[in-house]
């Protein structure tokens, strides 16, 4: 399963970013093979992003071409955006127990 890494600096106060964030949440939550989002925010530094678990390759591009995406990249508010994307690797996200859906009903002994 895929995982999309997102990064930017804030160009307003965390307070602003938390509306902003809250105006596209659902219809990030709606994306096609979105299976989660953890939403990242380092109030210190002004950064943020998030960390996107999709079910395939094709739903993680399909989103980097979505509206949301080009909607994310025109915000004024935003700057410095990165979008990487990695594969996972199971048999060591099992044993340090990470939130994958096919992995969490194995134990890290039925893995190997």
């Amino acid at each position: 399963m895929p995982i999309l890494q997102v990064n930017f600096k804030l160009n307003v106060s965390s307070a602003e970013y938390r509306k902003i964030a809250d105006s596209v949440a659902q219809t990030i939550a709606d994306a096609p093979g979105l299976v989660w989002k953890v939403w990242l925010l380092n109030e210190q530094d002004g950064e943020a992003g998030g960390i996107y678990l999709f079910q395939d390759g094709q739903s993680l591009a399909a989103y980097l071409s979505s509206p949301v995406i080009g909607q994310i990249k025109s915000l004024p508010q935003l700057r410095e955006i990165s979008a990487k994307r990695f594969d996972t690797i199971p048999e060591l996200t099992a044993v340090t127990r990470g939130p994958i859906p096919a992995l969490l009903n194995a134990s890290p002994a039925s893995i190997n």
